[in-house]
């Protein structure tokens, strides 16, 4: 009824997100982070970490600009990625090259254009 599931998990879908979400217009990145603290948003922040830059590709790794310096860089075959709802942006979880290696969570907003 619904059509076949796509394996979100494979590394030609990985590829192809990361096609699809390549050339965008940043108009903000942030970084989604739980803590142990409890407050009125569950222990959860979402901090804004650049404005104005771009998502690109270089080679196998996928690259996020951002207040003129990259800030996440990650391989296309371990990177999680699924676009807003809305469609104005894209949410991405994998090891940041960029800072050691660590896992993160990110949330890519585009630049509105009006068609």
């Amino acid at each position: 009824m619904f059509g076949k599931k796509k394996k979100t998990d494979s590394p030609k879908y990985r590829m192809e997100m990361a096609k699809k979400i390549t050339g965008y217009h940043v108009q903000y990145v942030t970084e989604h982070k739980t803590t142990d603290a409890p407050d009125a948003y569950g222990g959860v922040n979402d901090d804004v970490i650049g404005k104005g830059g771009s998502i690109n590709m270089l080679g196998d790794e996928l690259i996020v600009s951002a207040s003129g310096q990259t800030v996440f860089r990650c391989l296309i075959v371990q990177m999680d990625a699924w676009e807003l709802m809305s469609g104005n942006g894209v949410m991405i979880t994998a090891p940041d090259l960029e800072h050691g290696g660590a896992v993160r969570t990110i949330t890519v907003h585009y630049v509105y254009y009006r068609k």
